[in-house]
C-alpha cells in the first residue's frame, strides 16, 4: 500500500471528460466510503468544476478501476486523460493545489476551501487515517503559510471578475442587463456578487429551494428576486446573462428553452455561461442564433492576463512548496523508522531483564556483590553485542557495507 493520487483536470481532460467523472456534493460521501472501504485504506476525494482527484493509500490500478466502474465508464476511455502520482509526487501536488498554483486561476483561494471540504467528507465516512490525516494537515499548514510569504494570491483576476467582463464584452454594460442565476451554491455566490456590484437592470436567481435562494438575494441586495428552477421556460426569455451552476447531472437549460427564448427575444443576444461539471447546459445551445455560450474551460485565457504580474509571486511559492515537500518526506521516513527503533529497545530491554533477573538470583544465594556486578556487567556487554558482532562474523571480506554502517553506529575507526 502506498500514498498515490489519481485525478484529471483542466491541463489534461476537457471538460465533456471531467464531467463523467465528477463527483456531486450529494454523492460524494456514499463514493468515499465505497473506496475506503473496498479498494484503499484511505482516502479523499476532491470533486470541483476543474477537477476530480483520489487522495489514496492503495495501488493506483484497483483505484483506476474501481474509479471507472464507480462511473461506469470505460477504463481505456479515461485512462489517457489521467494522471498516477507516486508518494513524493502526491505531496507535491496536495502541497501545489492547495496554494492555487495548479488552478486555472493561478492563486485562487477557493480551492483551498474546497480541499478541507474534501477531507472533512472523508473523516466522516472513516477514510482518513495516519498518513492522509498527515499529509493534509501539512497541506494546510503549507497553503497557509505559501500564500501568507510569497504573494501567490495577491491580484488574483478571479472566475467572478472575468465572468463579468466577458458578459459585458458580449451584450454591453451590466447596469442596463437582465441577469439571471441558475443555481444558488458557492460557485454562483461568488460570480453574483460581482454582477451585483455592476447593478444589473434587474437580477434574478433560480434555485432548486427557494429559502436558498432567497438567502442569497438578501446578500446580494439590488433588488434581487429568487424563484423556483420549474419557471425557467416561462422567464429565461426576459434574461441578456444568464449563469447555470447547479450540482444537476442534466441539463437544466436545454436547447428547446433557448430557442423558444430566442425567438421572443427577436434579435437581441443572449450570454450564456455555463459553470457546472457535468455541463448544466446543452452544448446545442451554442447552435441557437443570437446565443453565445461558454463553458468553464472557456474561462483559461480570460484568466490567464493575470499571470504576468504573478509569476514572481508564483516562482517564490514553488520555491517554498518545494522546501515542504522534503520536510514532510524527512517526517515520513523518521515516522516510518519507528517501529524498528522500537523492535531495537526491546530487544535491548530484554537483554537486560534477563541478566538484572540472573544477578537478583545470585545475590539471593549469598554470591559477593562485586562478584555478582562484574557478572551483570560482562554477561549484558556480550548480549548486546552478540548480534553485530554475528554479522561482522558473517559477513564476506568485500562486504563493506555492513562494516562501514556498525563502524558508524559504534563510532569505530576501522
Amino acid at each position: 500500500m502506498k500514498l498515490t493520487v489519481i485525478g484529471l483536470n483542466h491541463q489534461t481532460a476537457p471538460v465533456h471528460i471531467r464531467e463523467q467523472l465528477a463527483f456531486t456534493t450529494d454523492s460524494l460521501a456514499d463514493a468515499v466510503r465505497d473506496l475506503s472501504l473496498n479498494v484503499a485504506a484511505e482516502a479523499v476525494i476532491l470533486s470541483t468544476c476543474n477537477r476530480t482527484e483520489l487522495y489514496c493509500v492503495g495501488e493506483g490500478e484497483l483505484i483506476i478501476d474501481w474509479l471507472a466502474s464507480y462511473k461506469n465508464v470505460n477504463v481505456d476511455e479515461i485512462r489517457p486523460y489521467l494522471y498516477v502520482l507516486g508518494c513524493g509526487d502526491t505531496i507535491r501536488h496536495a502541497f501545489r493545489v492547495a496554494c492555487g498554483l495548479d488552478s486555472m486561476v493561478l492563486g485562487e483561494p477557493q480551492i483551498l476551501g474546497q480541499m478541507k471540504e474534501a477531507v472533512r467528507v472523508a473523516r466522516e465516512q472513516d477514510g482518513v487515517s495516519t498518513w492522509l490525516n498527515a499529509l493534509f494537515q501539512r497541506t494546510f499548514q503549507a497553503a497557509k503559510e505559501v500564500r501568507s510569504l510569497s504573494g501567490v494570491g495577491d491580484n488574483v483576476v478571479s472566475m467572478a471578475s472575468a465572468a463579468v467582463r466577458m458578459a459585458e464584452q458580449s451584450v454591453g454594460d451590466i447596469s442596463s442587463l437582465n441577469v439571471l442565476f441558475v443555481g444558488a451554491g458557492e460557485m454562483n455566490e461568488s460570480v453574483a456578487t460581482y454582477f451585483a456590484a455592476r447593478s444589473p437592470k434587474q437580477l434574478m436567481v433560480a434555485n432548486r429551494t427557494l429559502t436558498r435562494a432567497t438567502y442569497l438575494c438578501s446578500k446580494l441586495g439590488h433588488g434581487a428576486q429568487a424563484c423556483k428552477l420549474d419557471v425557467l421556460p416561462e422567464i429565461v426569455s426576459r434574461y441578456d446573462v444568464i449563469v447555470v451552476c447547479t450540482a444537476s447531472q442534466t441539463p437544466i437549460i436545454t436547447q428547446e428553452m433557448i430557442q423558444a427564448a430566442s425567438a421572443q427575444r427577436g434579435a437581441k443576444p443572449m450570454f450564456v455561461l455555463d459553470l457546472a461539471v457535468p455541463r448544466n447546459v446543452e452544448p446545442s445551445v451554442a447552435n441557437v442564433a443570437g446565443v453565445m455560450l461558454h463553458t468553464v474551460d472557456d474561462m483559461a485565457e480570460r484568466v490567464a492576463s493575470g499571470k504576468e504580474a504573478r509569476a514572481a509571486a508564483a516562482e517564490a511559492a514553488e520555491t517554498m512548496v518545494e522546501t515542504k515537500v522534503h520536510e514532510f518526506l524527512a517526517w515520513q521516513q523518521q515516522r516510518q523508522r519507528v517501529p524498528l527503533i522500537c523492535a531495537l529497545r526491546d530487544e535491548g530491554e530484554r537483554a537486560r531483564q534477563q541478566v538484572l533477573n540472573n544477578a537478583i538470583r545470585q545475590l539471593a544465594k549469598g554470591t559477593p556483590p562485586e562478584e555478582v556486578l562484574e557478572r551483570l556487567s560482562v554477561q549484558l556487554t556480550n548480549k548486546l553485542l552478540h548480534s553485530p558482532t554475528r554479522a561482522l562474523n558473517k559477513a564476506s571480506l568485500h562486504d563493506t557495507h555492513v562494516v562501514s554502517t556498525l563502524s558508524q553506529v559504534y563510532h569505530l575507526n576501522h
